[in-house]
C-alpha cells in the first residue's frame, strides 16, 4: 500500500501534529476511508439506535471529522445532532452535509465547552486511540453526560494493541460509574484488514 494519509494517522503523537495531518487530509478524507469500506459508523449509530427511546434528544458526536459519522447518525433516526472537531477543514466538509444542528471548533487547551448532561448521549467513533485523541479523553467525555446517558465508542484494531484503552474503559465499569451495554467486534476499514470493537455505555 502507497504512503497515505491513512498510514501516517496511526503513527501520529500530539494535538499539533494531529491538528495538522487532518488540515491537510480534510480535502481526500472522505474518498479514502470509503475506498477502504469504512465500517464503524454504521457499527457505532446502529448499536446506540439499538439502546434508544428518544430520537429527538440531542447527541454530541466529538472528533466529527467531515460528517461521515454524523450521517451514519441521522440514517440510523437520530435528529438533533451537534458536532465538534479539532480542524476547520473537516468542520467544512461537515457542514456541507447540512445534519447537524450545531458546529463547533475544539480547543484542548480550554475547559471543555460542555454542561454535564447537556446530551443524551455522546458518540467518539474512531477518535480515542492510536493517532488520535488521548485515553483521558474517554473520562471527560463520560463525565459529561447525565445519568443514563448513553456513551458510543470505538476502539480500532491498532488502539486495541495498547491495554491501557480498554483498561479504562473496563475500570469506569468496575467502579460503578458506567454500565456496559454492548460491545461487538467487527470490521473498521476491511481494504486495509483492520478492524474495531464498539462499545455502548450507559452513565450511572
Amino acid at each position: 500500500m502507497s504512503d497515505t494519509f491513512l498510514d501516517k494517522a496511526y503513527n501520529t503523537a500530539g494535538i499539533a501534529a494531529t491538528r495538522d495531518l487532518y488540515s491537510r487530509w480534510a480535502a481526500s478524507y472522505e474518498a479514502e476511508v470509503s475506498q477502504n469500506g469504512y465500517a464503524t459508523p454504521r457499527r457505532c449509530a446502529e448499536a446506540l439506535q439499538a439502546v434508544t427511546l428518544d430520537f429527538d434528544a440531542p447527541i454530541l458526536d466529538f472528533g466529527c471529522g467531515t460528517g461521515l459519522s454524523g450521517l451514519a447518525l441521522s440514517m440510523a433516526g437520530f435528529s438533533t445532532i451537534d458536532g465538534i472537531d479539532l480542524t476547520q477543514g473537516m468542520l467544512d466538509r461537515a457542514g456541507e452535509k447540512q445534519l447537524y444542528r450545531n458546529l463547533s471548533l475544539s480547543d484542548p487547551d480550554v475547559p471543555f465547552p460542555v454542561r454535564r448532561g447537556d446530551y443524551a448521549a455522546i458518540s467518539a467513533i474512531g477518535v480515542i486511540g492510536a493517532g488520535a485523541a488521548p485515553i483521558d479523553v474517554f473520562d471527560m467525555l463520560l463525565g459529561a453526560l447525565g445519568t443514563g446517558g448513553k456513551f458510543v465508542l470505538s476502539f480500532n484494531d491498532s488502539t486495541l494493541k495498547t491495554p491501557a484503552f480498554e483498561k479504562r474503559l473496563y475500570a469506569s465499569v468496575s467502579s460503578k460509574s458506567a454500565i456496559l451495554l454492548s460491545e461487538n467486534y467487527g470490521d473498521h476499514l476491511p481494504g486495509i484488514n483492520m478492524k474495531s470493537k464498539v462499545y455502548v455505555l450507559e452513565k450511572t
